[in-house]
Formats: C-alpha cells, structure tokens, sequence
C-alpha cells in the first residue's frame, strides 16, 4: 500500500510539470508576473508567451516556481505535458522566451524631483538593471546591454526648458552644474554637444541591433538633437553666447519628420507634441490599443499584450505624437484619446528596433515636480505598466530578429 502511495504521488509529480500564469482580468499581479518570467530566464528556464490568449499569459517550463508565485501574489495553475500542448495548439500564436534580456536605464546621477515609470516598475517586479548616463553611454558601454530605456531627458540640451519656470529653483541649478561638470571632464567646452553626442550614439546602438525603449520628453527630444548635429540653439541664459537659426535635417532622425522646434519662450520643444490646452479635459479618459495578429504582426502583437485594450490617458512633457510628424514606416500601436495622435509607437531602425511611449506615469495623470513616486502596490494590475513590462521582454524572444 505504502508503495501505490508513493508511486502515484510521483506520477502526480511528473504530470505536472509546467507553470501556467493567466494575464486576463483573473490575475492578481499582472506586474510581478512579469518578474516571475523574467527570473525563470534569468535561471535558465524557458517560458512560452501565449500571444492573444487570456492578455497574454505564460507558460513557465518548470514546476519550481509555486513558491515563488505564492510569496508575490501571482495567480498561477500547474499543468500537465498535455494541457501544455492543447494551449500550444490552440492559441494563434506563441512566442519562444529563452533568454533573460541585460537591461540598463538612462538616468543621471543624483536624486531627480520627478519619478521614472520605467525603473518604478522594474524594482516593483524586481527586475534587476543597470543605471548608466551620458559617460557610460559615449564610452561605448550602451553595447553591453541588449535593452535601454529613456524616460525625461532632453537631448537638444535644453533641459526641457525648464529654465522658464524654474532657472532659480536649487533643483534646476544643480542639474545645470551637474551637466557642465561631466561634459567638461568628458572634454567638452558645452554640455549640450555633449548631449547631442549621446544622442547619435544611442542611434548608432539602435542600428547596429539594439532595442530602445522611451518614454515623456526622451521620445522626440532625441530626434530633435539628431536633427540639429552641432546647431546651437542654447539660450545664454545657460551656456553664454548667441543662438543660431537652426536647418533641420531630418535625414538623421529615427521616428519623426516634417517637425518644427519651438523658438517661442514657452516650454514645449517642437511641434511632435500635443497635449489638450486644458489639461484636465484628458483626466479619466482613455486610449486605445489596436489589435495585431500574432500570425502577421507578430512582433506588434508581443508589444500590446494586455487584460483590457482600453488604458487611462496620462500626460507627461510628451503627452502624444502629432501623426503628421511621425515617419510613413513607424506603426502606431496605439492612438490616443483623441485619435489625430498617437500615444504609442514602434518601428525598426537599422538592425535594431525603437518603441516610443508618451506620456510620463501611467498611473499618475498630471505628474508635477516634486510630487512623490507612485506606490505601485496600489496599482499592480495596471494595463499601462503593462505596455512598459511587454517592452522588458520582447528582447528575450528570437523572434525580434524576423521582421515583420
């Protein structure tokens, strides 16, 4: 009796001997489900995402992650050899994750009166990165990283204008101290060149076959900088000397053509951005997802991945993308609110890929200087943290290298 006993329990042990995490509307921690995956990489172990099926769920190759699962609040079932082939065949299409991505953040040294969305919710679903900034970047580090996210940083040198509002705050101060300390010890007479150098070093790690991700001002101030080259367009309030009327090439650019950069003293950096002139008449409105199939736009389809289509608007120093500004072979994933811009964009750039999310914290409609970071304990079904998380993974697909 005592061996029919032992004998079925390892018959149940080896019946199931997968993990599956639903990511629809049942999930309990749709972000830390994402950690989950990312961790079983990280250890080896492969993990199907299930494209269009149940928001995108995952089938972890491996039994061991119950534990785990229960310790972070992660809804998980374990499934058998044959319920792991019966939603094999069933969905349109699933996706093979075999390696954990290297991931690294673009952020200065230094405390910012503003939070990053991106780095919020890679420490919320612990998902290790690295922090590197303009010296990390123009050493040619960026390399070493198959992943690299922007979020608020002004690549023209401006400092996203701030200067306007803010020039005498000690916030504002000691940035500008801080970027003409690290240009000057990098070589450089102004900061700004020093930014415009970054930006084209970014592009280069783009096209030789690298994945960016941006988000807020990060998105068109980089095409904005690529655009210029070594135009001076820095008031004196900042680096000392005369502006020059700039000719933009867009030949340069990445995402974006046809704009105009702002030369009125108001904060905005170009024409790309729109946001409602009242900012409230966004508040508790939503955007939209379009809807890919994973058997013709597949890498699309890995991009979008959610338990709902429909996500609150949120505003950022880049709130949407005016259409008309954004080059014919980028695909919007997204429109938003109103649906003459796009909230959410993608394309391939040389070897590598670029995907462009406005806006600055999904969970946080109007997020100004100084206001605290979100709690995300609070929010950890949210479907816009979700777009950041899909982003994290695409890289660990092999199929990011067949463009679609």
């Amino acid at each position: 009796m005592k061996k029919i006993i032992i004998l079925i329990f390892l018959f149940q042990i080896k019946i199931y001997s997968y993990t599956f995490i639903p990511m629809d509307v049942t999930q309990t921690d749709h972000l830390k489900s994402y950690g989950i995956v990312y961790r079983a990489l990280e250890n080896g172990v492969n993990v199907y995402w299930l494209l269009n099926y149940r928001g995108g769920s995952f089938i972890v190759m491996s039994d061991n992650y119950e534990g785990e699962c229960l310790k972070e609040g992660v809804l998980f079932s374990k499934i058998s050899e044959e319920k792991k082939n019966y939603l094999l065949s069933e969905v349109e299409k699933s996706v093979l994750l075999e390696k954990a991505p290297k991931l690294a953040v673009y952020s200065p040294p230094g405390k910012e009166p503003w939070d990053d969305a991106v780095t919020l919710v890679l420490d919320y679903a612990k998902i290790p990165y690295d922090v590197i900034y303009d010296r990390e970047i123009l050493s040619g580090k960026i390399n070493e990283y198959e992943w690299v996210h922007l979020h608020h940083e002004d690549f023209t040198g401006q400092l996203d204008r701030f200067y306007i509002f803010s020039f005498y705050e000690e916030w504002f101060q000691n940035l500008i101290k801080m970027q003409k300390k690290l240009s000057s010890e990098l070589g450089y007479d102004k900061y700004w060149k020093m930014k415009r150098d970054v930006a084209k070093q970014i592009k280069n790690y783009v096209q030789k076959g690298g994945f960016l991700f941006a988000m807020c001002s990060a998105t068109n101030s980089l095409d904005d900088a690529l655009s210029l080259g070594y135009q001076d367009i820095i008031p004196s309030l900042l680096d000392g000397d005369g502006t020059t009327f700039p000719q933009i090439d867009y030949s340069q650019t990445i995402a974006f053509e046809n704009f105009k950069l702002n030369d009125k003293p108001t904060i905005e950096l170009d024409d790309i951005n729109y946001e409602p002139s009242n900012r409230l008449e966004w508040e508790n409105k939503y955007f939209k997802l379009k809807t890919f199939s994973p058997k013709f736009d597949l890498v699309e389809a890995m991009l979008t991945q959610n338990h709902t289509d429909r996500i609150k608007e949120f505003l950022g120093r880049t709130t949407s993308f005016d259409k008309g500004k954004i080059k014919k072979e980028v695909v919007v994933l997204a429109d938003s609110y109103d649906k003459n811009y796009a909230k959410y964009i993608h394309g391939f750039f040389g070897e590598g890929f670029f995907t462009f999310l406005a806006g600055h914290d999904p969970e946080d409609y109007v997020h100004y200087v100084n206001d605290p970071p979100t709690e995300l304990s609070y929010f950890k079904n949210s479907p816009g943290y979700r777009l950041i998380l899909n982003n994290v993974l695409f890289p660990a697909s092999q199929e990011k290298k067949k463009k679609t």
